[in-house]
């Protein structure tokens, strides 16, 4: 069907009246700071020049051939339990939704929610959270009958529970067994303890205001923020502390537990969030850029990447064939019950 000029006209009137326009406030803000976005991208660049130096330096030092041997020699055994870990993981993370589903009471089958949450995490950790955690579950949940303001409350639920537990395990492990970072690092041992305070305080904080806070609501830039109660605030912090674990676990396992296992986890901590920053998909080279440079002196850099390698087919890759599958599925599912109507 062709569609003249007027009707392009009317479109894009439309379009413009229900665009939403940033809060005057949050304007003026911007305004009023015009350096922050230069700011935001040289700190972004200098991170990114950082890492990739980081990225070239150790990727010329790596022999392949013996990376691939490594990943050859890990024993079937510890590769089963390996990939039971990782289903275990994934199984638990598609429960993060289901907070949301409890604290906004939308209607949703539960079977519905953990595999728009299982779909949007396996995508998430291979594209980046925009791409996976953000675009994915808006997508299918607004098809789905969800509107917006529900779908930003669950998303907002899941992804604080998710860094709830990063926080408690990050601020227990900086705290009780300090890293020692490598001598060209700007942190040592004693600020990575003060960090781990930090990040302690911040992890239960949130569950002491959760329980003993007698106002219970904010409204903040239009959106209304409602505490949960105390007992919902633990079990957030419950859930994401064993996943995480879970995924330290897995690592573990393919280390063949020659690493300690609260070194693994403060790696693996310092890993995650490094993928963050950089926005790297998959967090590709970051997380093996970090383990080399804290775990070289433990163990041939050969096998803590042949390790690495598994772990991201297993935790990574194969998943996001399932998952891809699954959303092929769903769209197929929605366009049928779209035709029906």
């Amino acid at each position: 069907m062709r569609v003249g000029p007027a009707s392009l006209r009317l479109a894009r009137a439309a379009t413009a009246r229900r665009a939403p326009r940033p809060p005057a406030a949050s304007r003026q803000g911007l305004a009023s700071r015009p350096w922050w976005p230069w700011a935001r991208r040289i700190a972004t660049l200098a991170f990114f020049a950082l890492v990739g130096g980081l990225l070239l330096t150790q990727a010329r030092t790596v022999q392949w051939a013996e990376v691939l041997s490594s990943v050859r020699a890990l024993p079937a055994a510890n590769l089963l339990v390996a990939g039971a870990l990782a289903v275990a993981s994934h199984a638990l993370y598609s429960c993060f939704d289901l907070l949301g589903r409890h604290g906004t009471g939308h209607r949703l089958a539960r079977r519905t929610v953990m595999g728009i949450t299982f779909v949007s995490y396996a995508f998430n950790l291979n594209l980046g959270s925009l791409v996976g955690g953000v675009a994915f579950r808006y997508r299918l949940y607004a098809r789905l009958g969800l509107d917006n303001a529900v779908i930003t409350r669950v998303l907002s639920m899941s992804m604080l529970t998710n860094w709830l537990g990063y926080l408690l395990l990050a601020g227990t492990v900086f705290m009780l067994w300090p890293l020692t970072p490598p001598p060209d690092w700007k942190l040592d041992g004693r600020a990575l303890q003060g960090l781990g305070a930090l990040l302690f305080a911040v992890a239960i904080g949130y569950v002491a205001l959760c329980t003993f806070s007698r106002r219970r609501g904010w409204t903040l830039r239009g959106h209304r923020l409602e505490l949960p109660s105390g007992h919902f605030a633990l079990l957030q912090l419950a859930i994401s502390s064993a996943n995480w674990l879970l995924m330290v676990t897995l690592v573990f396992v393919l280390l063949q537990q020659r690493i300690d296992f609260q070194t693994v986890l403060g790696v693996l901590l310092v890993a995650a969030v490094a993928g963050v920053i950089t926005h790297v998909p998959a967090g590709l080279g970051v997380l093996e850029a970090v383990f080399v440079a804290l775990l070289s002196h433990a163990l041939p850099t050969s096998e803590l990447l042949g390790a690495l390698l598994a772990y991201r087919a297993l935790y990574y890759l194969g998943p996001l064939a399932v998952a891809t599958l699954a959303y092929l599925a769903m769209e197929l599912k929605a366009r049928r019950l779209g035709a029906k109507r």
